[in-house]
């Protein structure tokens, strides 16, 4: 086991938790990660790694090269932004800018794999190039694309690509991942229906009710997945925002309604199924009542695939921090995750490191307003990244992996 790697890195564990409450007190959303891609880079800077930034807008790149000669490289990945959430927590380290906050771990994130860029600067023991990628917009769904598109695996070309995250509810000190599909694909979508609007009191009979196609279409949209897909395929479809009329005029039928809501998948087939239907739905009920729908339909991010060839190096890199024991495998989940574009491009996995729970079992979930990263796992999560960069590009010569 390298408990080499983590008892060094435990070391400065002080400046890490520091890192992690600077960067939880001022938050920043999609794009607007100004101020911790400058930390970031000023702190890869300070530890002598090479520095690129603003790919993809606000994203960082900072690049070590081993001691030792190879022409692999492999690209680690952390995302930067935070939530558009009120934090309620009281702790010094709380948010500092009114509802925004780190309710992801995203601080931990960044933290994590900067604590690891720290420890591979003073020991480049590895044959190749590590390329520290700190991805902006992940909870949006287009930070991911936007640096590949700004051309992040043709100025830092990579033979893989890793990710990780924080569970909740997950001890500390285990890890899980799984091959293949992990995460699903994740997709907004909306449905506004036009009526002519009129007297709810005194002259319904003359309008056309866009409320009652909005009630009809709340109840089909739940058929759309007992009845259109496998009863063995796993997938999502649930209404998150419904809107339509005035409170302040409950006598008048509005002319027009909206729902929105989001859809997950994991067969590219599923998507096409859920998107056909819900146009279908809404202009069929739409038209028996007099009334037009209009569907908007926005692709987030495909599904999460692990390459199954790749598992093994990663189990193995936390396996020798913690134990075989406790490195297990986490069932499917529909969740979503923009670090699927990186993996379209690239073989890789996409880890998930404990971030525990209370005595009782109890613990508060990623996305929740007293969510907060547990700053015990922040050590072990650099020393994660550094274990696998020993699997993946070769320990010195007689070192064991």
């Amino acid at each position: 086991m390298r408990q080499d790697i983590l008892e060094a890195i435990r070391a400065y564990e002080p400046e890490l938790v520091e890192i992690r409450r600077d960067i939880h007190r001022h938050p920043e959303t999609r794009f607007e990660e100004v101020r911790t891609a400058g930390l970031v880079a000023g702190k890869l800077r300070e530890w002598g790694l090479e520095v690129a930034e603003g790919i993809g807008g606000t994203g960082v790149v900072g690049t070590l090269k081993g001691r030792r000669p190879g022409q692999r490289a492999i690209g680690l990945r952390a995302d930067m932004d935070a939530l558009f959430i009120q934090e309620e927590n009281d702790f010094a380290h709380a948010s500092t800018v009114p509802g925004k906050m780190h309710a992801c771990g995203h601080d931990g994130h960044t933290t994590m794999l900067l604590g690891a860029a720290r420890y591979l600067a003073g020991n480049p023991d590895f044959a190749g190039t590590v390329h520290f990628i700190f991805q902006p917009a992940e909870e949006a769904g287009t930070g991911a694309p936007a640096m590949i598109r700004d051309g992040l695996f043709e100025r830092f070309p990579v033979d893989s690509v890793w990710g990780m995250h924080n569970t909740p509810g997950l001890p500390v000190g285990q890890f899980a991942t799984r091959p293949g599909p992990m995460l699903a694909g994740a997709d907004f979508w909306g449905v506004t229906f036009h009526g002519t609007g009129g007297h709810g009191g005194a002259a319904p009979h003359l309008a056309t009710d866009a409320t009652v196609v909005l009630g009809h279409f709340l109840l089909a949209v739940q058929t759309i997945l007992p009845r259109n897909l496998r009863p063995i395929e796993s997938a999502a479809l649930s209404v998150g925002h419904v809107q339509g009329g005035s409170f302040g005029s409950p006598n008048v039928m509005p002319a027009k309604v909206v729902v929105r809501g989001t859809a997950r998948y994991f067969e590219p087939a599923a998507q096409a199924v859920i998107r056909r239907r819900l146009q279908e739905l809404a202009e069929t009920l739409a038209a028996a009542h007099g009334c037009t729908a209009e569907l908007s339909y926005e692709a987030l991010c495909p599904p999460t695939v692990n390459a199954a060839e790749k598992v093994p190096v990663a189990t193995a890199a936390a396996a020798a921090l913690v134990g075989a024991e406790k490195v297990g495998e986490i069932p499917l989940s529909t969740g979503g995750e923009d670090f699927a574009f990186m993996l379209r491009e690239k073989p890789g996995v996409f880890m998930r490191i404990g971030n525990g729970m209370n005595p009782d079992g109890s613990f508060h979930n990623v996305h929740t307003p007293l969510y907060d990263f547990n700053d015990e796992i922040l050590a072990l999560g650099a020393a994660y990244w550094a274990s696998l960069v020993g699997q993946e590009l070769g320990w010195t010569e007689g070192e064991a992996a």
